[in-house]
């Protein structure tokens, strides 16, 4: 099978897709056929070496954590997921961004008909309150479109959040900076409450976490949000597809930042009966800054 593979830290140039052998899956995992994989901004980083006092990489490493597919082959324990079925899930073996990847049984579950396939390897979290994100004023009205209230970065980023909402309850950093000081010194939100998803020394130093996806990583949760997905409740934006063996130009698209919604590889393009899934790039230029929010919970 191809995968993707760098065996030394570096810039996008160090990945390569390879021909590898096919895993073959142990006790309580399966083998499925990835149709579509995720790519996200913390592997840049371990790729980068940035994280290698956190999360190192064993060499030659692979690359990826999200993905959708097909059964193909179930381990001992594993029996009772049908052949062909079509999955979602995720991986903690850095292995999605390949054909095959070999999945533990219980971070799969079943796909959607009425989800894409690059929607199902990129799903986000759903979550009931009110937003506000930070970007530039050409991105307001994307953000409108989507739910999110928005407010420009900058000096006096504060005082504009607080004519928004007097109080945010959490914030999500996925910038960096001073974000998290922001959060915690200027609007008053709780440690507990602020989750950074760059700034790892603050978690020793102010308390805060540095969850991620992690906070809610289950079959069960990626069951409601798939089935969100599929009642047209939960929209997961798709700002560009690539197959796999441009994966270097889809890094170099997340690296240039102002990304409308999630990239996507594919390592195996075919299109879908409505979907826009196609073994060509789709981009879209016009993007979010995406990198930080406030919000403030309803109930």
């Amino acid at each position: 099978m191809k995968a993707v593979r760098f065996d030394r830290y570096g810039p996008v140039e160090v990945l390569k897709v390879e021909d590898v052998p096919t895993p073959a899956p142990g006790p309580g995992q399966v083998l499925v056929r990835v149709r579509a994989a995720g790519i996200n901004p913390g592997e840049v980083k371990i790729r980068e070496g940035l994280l290698d006092s956190r999360w190192p990489a064993t060499f030659p490493s692979g690359q990826g954590s999200d993905l959708a597919g097909v059964v193909e082959q179930a381990g001992p324990g594993a029996a009772g997921i049908p052949l062909d079925d079509e999955v979602i899930g995720w991986v903690d073996t850095r292995s999605s961004q390949a054909e095959y990847a070999v999945v533990e049984a219980a971070n799969l579950t079943p796909k959607p008909a009425a989800v894409p396939w690059e929607v199902a390897g990129g799903l986000a979290r759903h979550a009931g309150a009110i937003v506000i994100g930070l970007a530039s004023e050409v991105n307001h009205a994307w953000l409108s479109a989507h739910g999110v209230i928005p407010v420009s970065y900058g000096d006096g980023v504060a005082d504009r959040i607080r004519a928004v909402a007097p109080k945010a309850d959490a914030f999500i950093d996925t910038y960096g900076g001073d974000y998290v000081e922001l959060a915690l010194d200027d609007l008053g939100v709780s440690p507990a409450r602020v989750d950074t998803l760059v700034r790892f020394d603050a978690v020793g130093k102010y308390g805060v976490k540095a969850e991620g996806n992690a906070a809610g990583a289950s079959a069960a949760v990626l069951r409601e949000l798939a089935g969100l997905v599929a009642a047209g409740e939960l929209e997961v934006p798709v700002a560009a597809t690539y197959p796999l063996a441009q994966v270097r130009e889809a890094y170099a698209r997340l690296a240039a930042g102002h990304v409308c919604g999630k990239i996507v590889l594919l390592p195996r393009p075919t299109k879908t009966p409505g979907s826009s899934l196609t073994a060509t790039r789709a981009t879209a230029d016009t993007s979010p800054d995406g990198a930080h929010s406030a919000r403030r919970e309803t109930h």
